[in-house]
């Protein structure tokens, strides 16, 4: 592969590389979109409801039930659960930001220390949600989730301890991941909303058990970890073939986006942002 060389000498991008990084910055473009409405809606609803003391409220919204009499603790917890997902989810999203990084490097520092440490918080409040208030709809999503926590709390230590090393690239890459995993919940309704929407629910049921539901629970954080390394594998490549075809999966993957957060939007989150 020859990379391309403009008139002053200066060597640029090859085709190749230029399509890495105008794809995943359309995913980028879309996932802040649709994490925009994700957060949105947790603060309209589960952020009014709670402020206004209306905790029975969280329940209006199907499938998880926040609230339950005289469970105070485990109230508690689920607030703080899911008015903590819209801080990291808005955390994660700035971190990715290049001219926060370079403009506001101490800002980006704060805030992935924030980030890291809410993730913690989430990963381990998910846990006690999951196996003493059993929240979960299946013991095999009970399962899915709970392997999410676990990544994110390895991932978010390792990128911790990389920074601390000024181990930059490496920093760079955990923290990525951790992203990823750390943003499981939004992935699996997006993958929900896609799958439901190309095969009319093929395979799913109401309580998440059916072998589509399956996949896709384990599939919301174990496939963007994958594309993420195909990723990271296109970056590190000077081949041509190997950029062009990680390239066109994130092009793949950004139609997968666009599609399922829109079908998240207009049916899942839409009537509970107002």
């Amino acid at each position: 592969m020859t990379p391309s060389v403009s008139e002053t000498g200066i060597v640029g991008p090859s085709p190749g590389e230029r399509l890495l990084r105008r794809s995943g910055l359309a995913w980028f473009l879309v996932a802040v979109l649709g994490q925009g409405a994700f957060i949105w809606m947790i603060a309209a609803h589960y952020g009014r409801k709670t402020l206004s003391g209306n905790f029975a409220g969280w329940n209006d919204k199907p499938i998880i039930t926040g609230y339950v009499p005289d469970d105070h603790i485990g109230n508690a917890m689920f607030a703080a659960h899911v008015l903590l997902a819209a801080i990291v989810t808005l955390g994660g999203l700035l971190q990715l930001v290049p001219a926060i990084r370079r403009r506001a490097p101490a800002f980006h520092r704060w805030n992935g220390r924030l980030f890291f440490i809410v993730a913690g918080m989430m990963a381990l409040g998910g846990l006690w949600l999951t196996w003493v208030r059993h929240t979960y709809l299946s013991p095999i999503s009970g399962i899915a989730v709970s392997v999410d926590g676990v990544l994110i709390l390895l991932f978010a230590t390792i990128a911790w301890r990389a920074a601390i090393r000024r181990d930059l690239a490496g920093h760079r890459r955990w923290a990525l991941r951790a992203f990823m995993v750390v943003n499981g919940v939004w992935f699996l309704r997006v993958g929900i909303m896609a799958w439901a929407l190309t095969t009319g629910g093929l395979g799913m049921n109401d309580t998440l058990s059916g072998p589509a539901d399956i996949a896709l629970q384990f599939g919301a954080y174990l496939v963007p970890l994958a594309v993420l390394e195909a990723y990271f594998r296109g970056q590190d490549s000077r081949r041509a073939p190997i950029q062009y075809s990680v390239g066109g999966l994130i092009v793949v993957m950004t139609v997968i986006t666009i599609l399922g957060a829109g079908g998240a939007v207009a049916f899942m989150w839409a009537p509970y942002m107002t």
